[in-house]
């Protein structure tokens, strides 16, 4: 069987990246471009980092901000409907996952208008035209939506989130500017990049693994790990290994998929609210115990990656533990809850049958029962 790698045509790498964004308009000849951003991107001046490049430009642009931190169907609804008014012909999406996300999904539905019915997105949709080009510009390193082929939106009504997976979505360019990211507080700083980690070490364990995406996730982990709790004291060389670590992650996980964590973490956000990336860090030791016999030598190099020294000197249950404690330290490290306490024991059964039924959950090296996964949401009860 081939495997197949899907990566932006162009990205940008580095502090002063966003300068890039008038350049990439006028070299593809878009007259207006369809900002989106969230609400508070915009009031607290971030998004004008990149309108005010515009304005001087003299770039026409309309702003769009109806997205929420899970965006939901009625934000991509909206979204359409506002792109079809504002006279567009390219979307400049600034933000984290949610903001990019809502854009994917947008720019989908507008050259596919066959899909308007946002859930006839999920799963691998048979889309046949590339979305409206996306000129994605993120200010959180850890979803890499800006990289992926992946989105995610919330059906409120149905308290789930589901997985769309098209190799339609890709933005046409990625800029990764560290000075965008500096503004992030040290709670989503962490929370973002411990998603990061999750999507590093998933994609690294997951049943489509192979070389290239091996070479992406270690290296990965290793960016990560080293440059973390810098960037949450918002540390320049922190902040500047974090974008990069979070970008080459999406480069891997977006082409294998992901497992289990990323299962439960969509369920709990869809029921809870809770945020996306602090979700994944807290199932994060827990799947990776859940998996530990179904991983090989695996667990060896992602706790070399992580800095734990002497591993060649384990043995296969040391190094396995010697990952998970370094993940815990982590995550500890940097301000991570261990526990939720808004789960509820009736709820488990609803939980358990959603993350079973996500389109991460395929790629999970282990089966998992019902029962186990009820289990593992309840060690997060407080």
């Amino acid at each position: 069987m081939a495997n197949r790698i899907s990566l932006n045509p162009t990205s940008y790498h580095g502090a002063g990246a966003i300068q890039e964004v008038v350049n990439e308009i006028k070299a593809h000849g878009f007259k207006k471009a369809f900002v989106a951003s969230d609400p508070d991107l915009i009031k607290f001046g971030v998004t004008a980092k990149v309108t005010d490049l515009l304005d001087e430009a003299g770039i026409p642009y309309g702003v769009y901000s109806d997205i929420k931190p899970n965006p939901t169907i009625e934000n991509v609804k909206n979204g359409v409907e506002a792109f079809k008014t504002s006279g567009a012909d390219c979307i400049v999406a600034i933000g984290g996952g949610s903001s990019m996300d809502t854009s994917k999904a947008i720019g989908i539905i507008i050259t596919n208008p066959e899909f308007a019915d946002v859930r006839s997105l999920e799963g691998v949709a048979p889309t046949k035209n590339p979305c409206v080009p996306i000129i994605a510009v993120p200010t959180t390193a850890g979803t890499a939506a800006e990289v992926t082929i992946n989105y995610v939106i919330t059906d409120v009504e149905k308290e789930r989130k589901f997985v769309c997976v098209d190799t339609n979505d890709m933005p046409i360019v990625a800029v990764v500017d560290p000075e965008m990211m500096s503004s992030m507080p040290k709670g989503l700083t962490a929370a973002t990049g411990m998603d990061a980690l999750t999507h590093a070490i998933e994609g690294y364990t997951t049943k489509a693994a192979w070389e290239m995406t091996d070479m992406f996730h270690l290296e990965a982990i290793r960016l990560i790990s080293k440059n973390l709790r810098d960037a949450v004291e918002n540390k320049k060389e922190g902040r500047e290994g974090m974008a990069l670590g979070q970008y080459i992650a999406g480069m891997g996980f977006s082409n294998v998929g992901l497992g289990i964590d990323h299962a439960m973490a969509h369920t709990l956000s869809a029921h809870y609210d809770t945020p996306h990336g602090v979700a994944c860090a807290m199932f994060l030791p827990i799947s990776m115990e859940f998996n530990r016999e179904y991983t090989g030598e695996r667990l060896r190099e992602v706790a070399r990656a992580m800095g734990v020294e002497g591993v060649d000197n384990m043995s296969q249950d040391e190094y396995r533990d010697a990952a998970i404690a370094a993940v815990k330290k982590l995550s500890e490290d940097v301000g991570i809850p261990k526990t939720l306490d808004k789960i509820k024991e009736e709820d488990l059964d609803q939980l358990a049958t959603d993350a079973l039924n996500d389109a991460c959950y395929p790629g999970n090296p282990r089966e998992a029962t019902k029962e186990q996964v009820i289990d593992m949401f309840r060690m997060l009860m407080a």
